[in-house]
């Protein structure tokens, strides 16, 4: 649980991380903060930038620049990334992190549920990622962008399913941009983590007793959630020159919960030895 890079292995990079303030997005931007890099966090509730700052200024020994801003408005996201290179020169990385999502059976949501999760989600990501890569384009510096999906990307997911139309569009993105843009120096990348608790979206997401009745620990194979020093270990490790030569990956931090559910009869976990003895005696030739 403790940090898996070497000091200063982000010195030099300015990394941009959406949705920075709170939750994931703040423990991935405190361990680039850590290794050296410049952090811009972003979201659109600046007090809360302004808290989270003051907290990792104390942590350096890069510097941290907090910027409101809405992902869904193009030219919000303009203007962080020309401030962000007045103030820094340049930006070597962005993560996509900002996110929505709720859990509804489908039928009860409105369309203006699907858009409030598909424009932060899918068009935020696209919105970062055309801005940005114009800009490394334009300079012929390269850069790294690292897109925050999830399992279900692949799988689609009851019940969250403006969710899972967006992350799916997420890591199409990722995984074209990885082929096309490799030639201007930008490498596109993906983490697709489990769960990994935190107190706002965990709240929305399972109110009450609901976080007890379905522990998501029950589902993993290595009978724990994940822990946020893990996730942050391999963002960073992505966004360093370590992993020049990743590209297109999607990388899956989530104790095997995906593949647990995947498997036709993987739910035979739940019968006991004893069981297990009489179905095998069950099997055998009776002599």
């Amino acid at each position: 649980m403790s940090g898996m890079l070497k000091n200063n292995a982000l010195k030099g990079h300015t990394i941009v991380v959406t949705g920075g303030g709170t939750g994931l997005g703040k423990s991935m931007g405190t361990y680039f903060l850590q290794l050296g890099a410049n952090l811009v966090i972003t979201s659109r509730k600046h007090e809360v930038l302004e808290k989270t700052a003051t907290e990792l200024r104390e942590l350096g020994p890069g510097e941290v620049l907090p910027m409101a801003c809405d992902v869904r408005s193009y030219e919000q996201v303009e203007a962080v990334i020309t401030k962000s290179i007045d103030q820094f020169g340049s930006i070597e990385g962005l993560v996509n992190n900002a996110a929505g999502n709720f859990i509804s059976p489908t039928e009860r949501l409105s369309s203006r549920a699907f858009d409030a999760v598909i424009d932060i989600v899918l068009k935020g990501t696209t919105n970062w990622t055309l801005a940005m890569g114009k800009n490394w384009i334009k300079a012929k510096t390269g850069g790294t962008i690292l897109n925050i999906v999830t399992t279900y990307a692949w799988t689609g997911s009851g019940y969250v399913v403006p969710s899972a139309c967006a992350k799916a569009g997420v890591l199409a993105l990722t995984r074209s941009l990885a082929v096309e843009w490799a030639k201007y120096g930008i490498r596109s990348n993906a983490i697709a983590p489990g769960p990994f608790p935190t107190e706002g979206a965990w709240n929305r997401l399972l109110p009450g007793a609901l976080a007890k009745q379905f522990d998501p620990a029950t589902k993993i194979p290595l009978k724990r959630v994940g822990e946020h020093q893990e996730l942050a270990n391999l963002a960073a490790y992505l966004m360093s020159p370590f992993s020049a030569y990743i590209n297109g990956e999607v990388v899956t931090i989530d104790g095997g919960e995906w593949l647990q559910g995947a498997g036709e009869f993987n739910h035979l976990e739940q019968i006991t030895p004893e069981m297990w003895d009489v179905l095998e005696a069950m099997r055998k030739p009776k002599g």
